[in-house]
């Protein structure tokens, strides 16, 4: 009984220290081979605690070993550009002067219910409004504001407040939203009606639809990728 507690302190000290030189990250900020390394550490740390017929140290040597391999391969990166984009990846842009790279989307595996519950995280309301839009190689995502939109205090403008709305989507890869509709009263004539007079002769042709924060009605076509 002694022997597990004692090994499990000894076990923990040293998966804090070793996690300690790794560098501090938030686990939202780790790359991915960070991700790995730390997964593997908790479960090389876990086996000599849970097996006390396991030698301690063949729980220490393999966690020395991925510090060591962590450590070089952060090395390789800081000096190489090639070896950190191989590694790392890239930014991954979505959205380009307020149109939405549906490729990229895809390639992301990310719906547009995704794109918009990020932008709304980030307290972007307008696709139009937005110059540029990409995923990190940590998985966050960076918003730019077309320079007409950057946030200026309104009070310091004297600019009366508005009411703001959340953007409500209307059509989703050429499919009508019913539940859009119903927050507007409205039914599918209404929004053929509108697509009409937009010059568009379907549903079909369109990504993305919806009424944005200001109650301005905002698509893109399929064919715009």
């Amino acid at each position: 009984m002694f022997i597990v507690f004692f090994r499990t302190i000894i076990l923990y000290v040293f998966v804090v220290i070793t996690m300690r030189l790794m560098g501090k990250r938030q686990i939202g900020e780790l790359q991915p081979f960070e991700l790995v390394i730390t997964i593997m550490v908790s479960e090389l740390a876990a086996l000599p605690m849970q097996n006390a017929g396991i030698p301690i140290i063949h729980g220490i040597i393999p966690i020395i070993t991925l510090l060591i391999l962590q450590v070089v391969l952060s090395e390789i990166q800081l000096k190489s550009d090639k070896f950190r984009s191989l590694i790392d990846g890239r930014p991954s842009i979505l959205i380009k002067n307020g149109k939405v790279n549906i490729d990229e989307l895809k390639n992301q595996r990310l719906s547009i219910n995704d794109l918009l519950e990020e932008l709304r995280i980030k307290g972007e309301l307008d696709i139009s409004e937005i110059a540029y839009a990409l995923i990190e190689t940590d998985g966050q995502m960076s918003v730019i504001n077309k320079y007409q939109y950057n946030n200026v205090k309104r009070k310091d403008l004297n600019i009366k407040e508005e009411q703001i709305s959340l953007p409500v989507l209307l059509i989703c890869n050429g499919e009508i939203k019913e539940d859009g509709l119903d927050y507007y009263k409205k039914d599918k004539k209404w929004i053929k009606d509108i697509l009409t007079k937009n010059n568009i002769n379907s549903e079909k042709e369109v990504f993305i639809a919806l009424m944005d924060s200001k109650g301005e009605f905002f698509y893109q076509l399929m064919k715009e990728r």
